[in-house]
C-alpha cells in the first residue's frame, strides 16, 4: 500500500477498504478526513434488525485521538428501533456528506456537484458510563451548535448516547 494509505491506519487492518474507481477524488490525508468531519453536520448511521435494513440521519459530536482512535457520538431516546438494532447487531456502517455546490455545464450531463463524503463501518455501542455520556453530549453539542455547554449527570441520564468506534473509513471529495 501507499505511504498516503499508511497514514491513515485503523486498528484491525487499513481504513481505506474501497478500491476508488475515481482515484484523483480520493481522500487519503487524515488532515482532510477531520476537516470532512467538521464539516458535516449530519452522519447516517446504517444497520440491521429483525424488521430488515435501517439508515437514520443524525447530529453527532467526534473525538480525534489518532489515525486509529475515531469515535462517533449520537444521542438518542433511551428506548426505540435504533438502540433494539444496535442492541442486537452492533456492527454498523455509517456516511456524511458536504454539498459544496454545483457545477454548471453547458448540458445536462456536463453539471455536477462539488462535494466531501465520508463512508465507513464501525462497531456501536451504548454509553452507559455517566462522565463519558456527559463529554459525549458535550461534544455533540460543540459540533453542532459551535459551542460548548456542560452537562450534569441527571442529564445525561435522561438520554442514551451511542458511540461508533470507526473500524474503517473512506473519504471522496470533488472541487
Amino acid at each position: 500500500m501507499s505511504g498516503a494509505l499508511n497514514a491513515f491506519k485503523i486498528k484491525g487492518g487499513f481504513g481505506f477498504t474501497m478500491d476508488m474507481r475515481r482515484k484523483d477524488r480520493h481522500i487519503t490525508q487524515a488532515d482532510r478526513i477531520v476537516s470532512i468531519i467538521d464539516g458535516c453536520s449530519v452522519c447516517r448511521i446504517a444497520m440491521q434488525d429483525g424488521e430488515g435494513l435501517y439508515i437514520v440521519p443524525l447530529s453527532f459530536g467526534y473525538e480525534y485521538s489518532g489515525v486509529d482512535n475515531i469515535k462517533l457520538y449520537f444521542h438518542s431516546a433511551n428506548e426505540g428501533r435504533k438502540l433494539r438494532a444496535i442492541t442486537a447487531r452492533p456492527d454498523v456502517a455509517f456516511e456524511m456528506d458536504c454539498m459544496e455546490g454545483i457545477t454548471q455545464g453547458d448540458t445536462a450531463c456536463s453539471y455536477s456537484c462539488a462535494y466531501k463524503s465520508i463512508t465507513g463501518t464501525a462497531r456501536a455501542s451504548i454509553v452507559c458510563d455517566t462522565e463519558e455520556k456527559q463529554r459525549a453530549l458535550s461534544l455533540i453539542m460543540e459540533h453542532t451548535a459551535k459551542k460548548h455547554f456542560d452537562f450534569n449527570s441527571e442529564q445525561a441520564a435522561h438520554v442514551a448516547i451511542i458511540r461508533l468506534d470507526v473500524k474503517s473509513i473512506s473519504a471522496k471529495g470533488s472541487d
